[in-house]
């Protein structure tokens, strides 16, 4: 089921893309806008990193289509992560003030727990489709998302429900 939903997501981003870069008055490259995000966290016992690097091209004024590479990793006591993947996005504001998200994000996970005298590893596939809604300011998105594919023996994310900050230019 979860490679169906991948397929039909990758289908739907190509079938945008070609419809787009049929129409030889655009400038398909030169309405591409970059961006994505950067994340830092301590805590108690660690800390995470993470970079999202993403490009999305906007369909019409309201929606825009895109993909992303994300690079996560991890230190909580004794355990180490590091995860790496790609996602593709599609977002949509109703009024541009209001964002409207849907991702669907697919992890490679390698976990490492030092449990003497052995080191554990774990290492495995992980999707999420996050439902989102922000609040945009100029290239400036704040906002919270939901993974619907949350399990919480594997998720990298402590919670389902997280906030985010995109910046496109």
């Amino acid at each position: 089921m979860k490679n169906w939903i991948f397929i039909g997501f990758v289908t739907i981003f190509q079938v945008i893309c070609h419809a787009q870069s049929s129409n030889s008055d655009s400038n398909f490259f030169g309405r591409v806008r970059y961006g994505g995000s950067l994340g830092m966290g301590f805590f108690n016992g660690g800390f995470n990193i993470n970079v999202s690097p993403s490009a999305i091209y906007p369909v019409t004024n309201e929606f825009s289509a895109g993909a992303s590479l994300n690079f996560n990793y991890a230190e909580f006591d004794d355990e180490k992560l590091l995860a790496y993947g790609g996602s593709i996005l599609s977002l949509y504001n109703p009024i541009p003030q209001i964002q409207l998200s849907a991702e669907f994000e697919q992890l490679r996970i390698n976990r490492s727990l030092e449990a003497v005298p052995y080191t554990l590893e774990d290492n495995y596939w992980l999707p999420a489709l996050f439902l989102g809604v922000g609040y945009s300011t100029y290239n400036v998105t704040f906002g919270l998302r939901y993974d619907l594919l949350y399990n919480d023996n594997k998720s990298i994310y402590g919670n389902a429900l997280m906030p985010f900050v995109r910046v496109y230019f």
